[in-house]
């Protein structure tokens, strides 16, 4: 074994030596149907945390000549696939992390050469019978290793898009270090695959990419890569019936990135960590801090602080992904921002829909701290506030939520009031705290219509009362509450037992104040109870 040639399965061993090991094998099943083809270029980004590193370890692992994995893999799930006998242990692997030759280097020449002369080192050592045309090119001695031994090579780069974060600016040493990636994969015959991770797409020159040979599996469409990405609902259901973890909770964290076939992702290393410290605390600060995510909201682009204002509000919004360029400083437009937190986790993406939203209460208090680092104080004091709101509507005091929501009035241009959509929106964020006790859902049919925003107390929560809020633009809080009678809106509550409030809210352009509401609500088989 050497250490970048054939590094053996020592590292995916610590992974299945872990407390806890989720099987992620099923992702061989696609690296072996794209194994010598036109598709072996394969790039796979995901955000920090979200567990590349053991995928690629355990690639090499599977793949690597000269050692037996079949132990590491029989029980896993790739052991059940047709081709697992095939491939097993059967390539040449190079195996590089960009981050740690980066580490020792100073320049991106440098890191080439760096990476030249080592795998030279290893290559011409491990087949030193070989008489070589050009032994200080790397292409060629792989191209005379391939011929001559009648073997091709399996590529696995780590941390790949490592320069693109340290050398942001540096336009010319992204370009240098693109075209040593090119040049040592593109169109040569002695890969047989190429299996990238980082946590960006491949940068974009002009109108096209340096290695466009390569498909793209990313966080805004992993495609038949999306069950990989992360934690599955699946698998979180049995981690917490295995360490005794409410579901609900976990889900309420680490929960929201959705993709075509998969609705539910968690955060993998959030949801390790909660069931290790039999803890819902937010683990993501632990290896990112909010200024990073700071830094990107706080950019001059054109309606950028109305879109973040309206995420916290728990409203999604549709974006354009296409015209990022994948690098952290190219920026052209609020949805290039937007974008790049998606890439970097902040931001769940809806392929169908082409929505973005903040996936789950972990990410959102993220976003609450860099909101309030930024210096946005309106909306900061609103969601600081949003728990003394949702206590003065529990104990049924419109007059003081009425007055809550005049705080929560912000002058921003999304919230400034012209219509029951931008009420909505005010209200939602105003009652902010609220998603730690409730399910929300704003339009829930019913009967007759549709409710504007209800809760319903989660399943942990049942000393919560469920509230029926209906918004008035330009009319009367108690008339807000006749609708909520008249179209019947408490009858999409049927199986809910607890107790149940009518909120009625208004707001009078003309005097500009805020009316409110409160009337309890007892009907049999009436409820809300989360599921």
């Amino acid at each position: 074994m050497g250490i970048y040639l054939n590094p053996g399965n020592r590292s995916f061993q610590i992974s299945l030596n872990s407390k806890i090991y989720i099987d992620k094998s099923g992702l061989i099943a696609y690296t072996n149907s794209v194994i010598n083809t036109a598709q072996r270029f394969v790039c796979v980004s995901r955000p920090r945390r979200f567990g590349k590193s053991m995928a690629a370890e355990m690639l090499a692992a599977y793949y690597g000549k000269n050692i037996d994995s079949s132990g590491q893999f029989e029980h896993l799930a790739i052991a059940e696939n047709t081709t697992y006998s095939e491939h097993l242990n059967q390539y040449n692997i190079i195996f590089l992390n960009i981050q740690q030759f980066l580490s020792q280097t100073s320049s991106i020449p440098a890191l080439k050469e760096l990476i030249e002369k080592t795998l030279l080192w290893e290559l011409l050592e491990e087949y030193s019978e070989l008489n070589y045309f050009n032994p200080s090119s790397l292409t060629s001695v792989l191209q005379t290793i391939s011929a001559n031994k009648t073997t091709s090579f399996i590529f696995i780069i780590d941390e790949w898009d490592c320069i693109f974060r340290e050398y942001k600016h540096d336009v010319q040493a992204q370009r240098l270090y693109l075209d040593f990636i090119r040049n040592l994969l593109k169109d040569q015959p002695y890969v047989a695959l190429a299996y990238m991770t980082g946590i960006l797409p491949i940068k974009k020159y002009g109108t096209h990419s340096a290695l466009n040979m390569f498909d793209e599996f990313s966080m805004t469409n992993p495609g038949p890569l999306a069950s990989y990405v992360g934690f599955t609902d699946e698998e979180v259901r049995e981690l917490c019936s295995v360490y005794q973890m409410d579901y609900e909770e976990v889900q309420r964290m680490y929960d929201g990135y959705c993709f075509e076939g998969t609705t539910h992702i968690y955060s993998p290393r959030s949801v390790v960590s909660a069931m290790l410290t039999r803890s819902y605390d937010n683990f993501w600060n632990k290896t990112e801090t909010f200024e990073a995510l700071r830094d990107y909201i706080i950019l001059n682009f054109k309606g950028l602080k109305d879109i973040v204002t309206q995420l916290l509000a728990g409203i999604r919004k549709k974006i354009n992904t296409t015209t990022f360029t994948n690098d952290m400083t190219t920026f052209s437009s609020a949805d290039d921002v937007l974008t790049l937190l998606i890439h970097l986790g902040y931001l769940g993406y809806d392929f169908k829909t082409k929505e973005v939203f903040i996936p789950n209460s972990e990410i959102a208090s993220e976003f609450c701290n860099a909101v309030e680092s930024a210096g946005w104080d309106t909306v900061a004091d609103a969601v600081r506030k949003s728990d003394e709101l949702l206590e003065a509507t529990i104990r049924q005091d419109p007059d003081a939520v009425a007055a809550g929501l005049e705080t929560a009035h912000m002058e921003t241009s999304i919230l400034t009031y012209n219509n029951e959509n931008a009420l909505s929106c005010t209200i939602a964020l105003a009652y902010y705290s609220a998603r730690e006790y409730y399910l929300s859902f704003r339009e829930l049919p019913t009967g007759k219509g549709f409710a504007d925003i209800v809760y319903i107390p989660r399943k942990n929560h049942p000393e919560k009362p469920a509230l029926v809020i209906e918004l008035k633009w330009d009319n009367s809080a108690a008339g807000a509450i006749q609708q909520i009678k008249d179209k019947c809106y408490v009858e999409s509550l049927a199986d809910y037992r607890g107790n149940l409030l009518l909120v009625g809210v208004s707001y009078d352009p003309k005097t500009k104040k805020h009316q409110c509401c409160i009337e309890p609500w007892q009907i049999p088989h009436v409820g809300a109870a989360a599921k």
